[in-house]
């Protein structure tokens, strides 16, 4: 999941006896505060804000958590010039003389503070017992929040810091019945050494802390990072920095710079602001969310895709059903109306019979009419035949010396009109033969077959 170009952001915190939750969105280059609230450490958080979902594919979302502070630990380190990717491998070289547990069970991580050429890089290490990260991780879990990223609040508020030469400053906030101090010295601008104090939430508060720097500086004298005259910054809410004012001033001798601690809303917009590789959650838990999200996005696919297989079943049994409802009803309909269709198609063929009768009447008449009309009066007519409506055939005799009249019989029958239509569509003479043997001057035999040409037969 691709959270560097974020366009929702969460950031969670345990304050007191509540959980804080800070919704942020992004709004072009802006990034804007979209809702807070807070919750019982027991709560379940909203799952419409805090869960992943298939949109977060395009468009990603950021979810920051803060560890307690109780069991940070965090030093800064000197490193010669290098590439920002190897400052983990070289920070693991010093890193069992920074880390007070075994490495086996720390989590720590790096930020990489500034790059001045020969002067190499600063880098801030910060470290937290895995038990405390996995049982913290456990919690968040149980309250249905998955992080990406697992940071302290104080490393935003520290790198706001308007730093400007030799300088110590002192972020100190009241948490869980203690006083956490972290303290920054800067030298030419340079962070030169970090210390988290934490001190009982007393009267005796100051003074612990006061002894704490006293102790930090006779170290950073003898180590030779201790700035000279530095001014003194205190970051705290108003009642903590007026408790911490009369002790530093004691021991500085001057009042030190009072600075109002930032809204938590706003360290939290400062946190995701934050472009750093700092994160204190461990890769083998990382790649885990990682893992459940697909399988959660491959398993409401799935589910999806079956819920839909299931519609497309049932809209295909509703359809069949219908279908099969209005098959039986056109059965119904087929079988009520099978006697009736039966009784017309007999009708229907004995009106046809009738029609075709009555047609074949009028059309051998139509046939003997124009036939008798065109006959010449030395052609003879001694029989006329009609085939099946469709041909007519014309037998007679001539006398041989009138044979012409045959083919003028056959050219009057060509021309034949009935009904302004040519009653014949081809008259043809077959034959004309001799009469045989007998007596001079015996008629000849003569043949005329004609097709009747009618649209109605």
């Amino acid at each position: 999941m691709n959270t560097h170009r974020w366009q929702n952001a969460n950031v969670v915190a345990t304050i007191g006896d509540r959980r804080w939750l800070w919704q942020f969105k992004r709004a072009g280059a802006r990034i804007e505060l979209h809702a807070d609230q807070a919750v019982a450490l027991t709560s379940k958080l909203p799952a419409s804000v805090v869960n992943r979902t298939v949109r977060d594919l395009w468009q990603p979302r950021l979810n920051v958590a803060w560890l307690p502070s109780s069991q940070v630990f965090i030093r800064v380190v000197q490193l010669p010039p290098c590439e920002p990717a190897e400052v983990p491998a070289m920070v693991e070289f010093q890193l069992e003389k920074l880390c007070p547990l075994p490495l086996a069970q720390a989590v720590w991580t790096t930020h990489v503070m500034q790059s001045s050429g020969k002067d190499g890089l600063t880098a801030i290490v910060i470290m937290v017992p895995r038990s405390f990260v996995e049982q913290y991780l456990g919690e968040l879990e149980g309250v249905g929040y998955v992080p990406d990223r697992l940071d302290v609040p104080f490393l935003a508020e520290l790198l706001s810091a308007p730093v400007q030469g030799n300088e110590v400053w002192i972020h100190a906030r009241r948490e869980a019945g203690k006083v956490f101090s972290l303290v920054a010295w800067w030298n030419e601008g340079r962070l030169v050494n970090l210390n988290l104090f934490q001190v009982p939430d007393d009267l005796t508060a100051a003074s612990h802390l006061v002894e704490l720097l006293r102790q930090t500086g006779w170290a950073g004298e003898m180590e030779g990072w201790l700035p000279p005259n530095p001014r003194w910054h205190v970051v705290a809410d108003s009642v903590l920095a007026a408790e911490m004012q009369a002790a530093l001033t004691d021991f500085i001798g001057t009042a030190p710079e009072l600075h109002s601690a930032p809204a938590p809303s706003d360290l939290a917009a400062a946190a995701i602001r934050l472009d750093t590789s700092a994160n204190l959650l461990p890769p083998e838990h990382l790649m885990r969310y990682r893992q459940q999200f697909v399988d959660r996005i491959w398993m409401r696919g799935l589910g999806a895709v079956a819920l839909l297989y299931l519609v497309g079943v049932l809209v295909f049994m509703g359809a069949l059903q219908y279908v099969g409802m209005q098959k039986s009803r056109v059965e119904r309909e087929i079988a009520e109306l099978a006697g009736s269709y039966t009784n017309a198609l007999q009708l229907k063929a004995k009106i046809n019979v009738l029609e075709e009768q009555v047609s074949l009447k009028f059309a051998a008449l139509d046939c003997w009419k124009c036939a008798s009309d065109a006959l010449p009066q030395e052609l003879t007519l001694t029989q006329l035949s009609f085939q099946r409506g469709k041909k007519l055939g014309l037998y007679g005799t001539v006398p041989p010396d009138q044979q012409t009249k045959v083919t003028e019989f056959n050219e009057a029958l060509s021309k034949s009109m009935v009904r302004g239509q040519p009653l014949f569509s081809q008259v043809t003479t077959r034959s004309i033969q001799g009469g045989g043997v007998g007596p001079g001057n015996r008629p000849m035999n003569w043949t005329i077959e004609c097709e009747i040409k009618r649209s109605d037969l």
